[in-house]
């Protein structure tokens, strides 16, 4: 079975990670994997297994999500917008897949609903015509107008057979965030959380504390917090992993104090993970789910930033477990950050979590189901 999935990360790296592992346990089943990849590389992502296919990056500018800026840092021109939706033309006619799978859209990226709706008006009138499934993380960024969702009922609804939600629905159902029609809960098709193996449990304690903000250029206001704390205290050890290139990191590493080291982000964060006194960082989907995969004690500071709440959706839902605590940016202060490791270090141990981790691979056969359906038009 030939397999497109289709992501454009803009701001941090989560939706090519979550992509990147969907793709990889589609590859271990024996399928034939292109991911088609429309934001900034990310050397250090695992593509084994996988055809990767990079378009012309964009990002937004910031937190502007209406604002598309080139690898240079221009604005996106008409002209990038056409190369790009004629290299995914070209590599949908290439690749000829009996599986297209578009990552958020229509939920959420419709800046580019211009070569979303190229591609799946291609895809409609191909012969056959593949089966179209949409992919979302468990919480989606609430529509700030009607529109938005009725937009993405009628994409659903004229070129998509399902949607995958990969999430646990007894943990958090995709109605928390999204306004949920009776057409669109008929397409739904959870998947549990889509997570790459758990790291061994046995790996050392190095009793670090390990703040992270993701792989893009971030969380300088977290990293400001966690300098604080650090300076506050001298006897505990600190490690930032710090995104945005070389230029930042060594701008945050200027300031720490003697017992704060500061990493680019690193292939092994989820084995530092594993060995760490406890965890500082954002919530966006893969970090939680680190999270969660680790039984860490675990601080989250939802990234809020532009009026962005998707991360203090999450973080409240997952705070209410032992050692996991929730504070919002506008109000910790370094001594409020100690005093939430304090209370989540000294929390009763919580279980690695297994239960429903197993997205990926349940999204392998939630595929063949579907596919099977739709070969013999059922």
């Amino acid at each position: 079975m030939r397999v497109m999935i289709v992501v454009t990360h803009l701001l941090g790296t989560g939706h090519l990670a979550r992509a990147l592992t969907l793709g990889r346990a589609l590859a271990a089943a024996g399928r034939d994997v292109t991911v088609v990849s429309g934001g900034g590389p990310v050397p250090h992502f695992d593509t084994s297994g996988l055809r990767l296919v990079q378009l012309p990056p964009l990002r937004s500018d910031g937190v502007d999500f209406t604002r598309l800026l080139d690898a240079d840092g221009a604005v996106a021109t008409d002209a990038l917008h056409a190369q790009r939706q004629a290299l995914l033309s070209d590599s949908l006619a290439a690749v000829a897949p009996q599986v297209l799978i578009t990552e958020l859209f229509p939920f959420g990226r419709r800046i580019l609903r211009a070569e979303f709706g190229a591609l799946l008006a291609q895809a409609r009138g191909m012969q056959p015509r593949p089966l179209v499934l949409s992919s979302i993380r468990d919480i989606l960024a609430p529509p700030s107008k009607p529109a938005k969702a009725a937009f993405a009922d009628d994409m659903v609804a004229q070129f998509y057979d399902g949607v995958l939600v990969h999430s646990d629905p007894d943990l958090i159902p995709l109605d928390r965030s999204w306004p949920v029609s009776q057409m669109l809960a008929e397409r739904l098709h959870y998947t549990g959380f889509v997570a790459p193996a758990p790291p061994d449990a046995d790996v050392p304690q190095h009793g670090e504390v390990l703040v992270s903000a993701g792989g893009g250029a971030v969380g300088d206001a977290l990293f400001d917090l966690v300098l604080g704390a650090a300076r506050r205290d001298p006897d505990r050890t600190w490690r930032c992993l710090v995104g945005g290139g070389p230029e930042r990191l060594a701008q945050i590493a200027a300031r720490a104090p003697a017992n704060l080291s500061v990493d680019p982000p690193r292939p092994d964060f989820r084995t530092l993970l594993q060995g760490a006194a406890a965890s500082v960082s954002m919530c966006g989907y893969n970090t939680a789910m680190d999270v969660l995969q680790t039984g860490v004690p675990a601080l989250f500071v939802p990234f809020d930033e532009g009026g962005e709440v998707e991360q203090g959706i999450r973080a409240d839902a997952l705070a209410a477990q032992p050692g996991i605590a929730s504070a919002r940016l506008e109000t910790l202060t370094p001594d409020g950050v100690l005093a939430a490791l304090d209370r989540v270090i000294a929390a009763p141990e919580r279980p690695r979590r297994t239960h429903g981790m197993s997205g990926a691979e349940a999204t392998v056969g939630i595929i063949d189901t579907l596919y099977e359906r739709h070969a013999h038009g059922t």
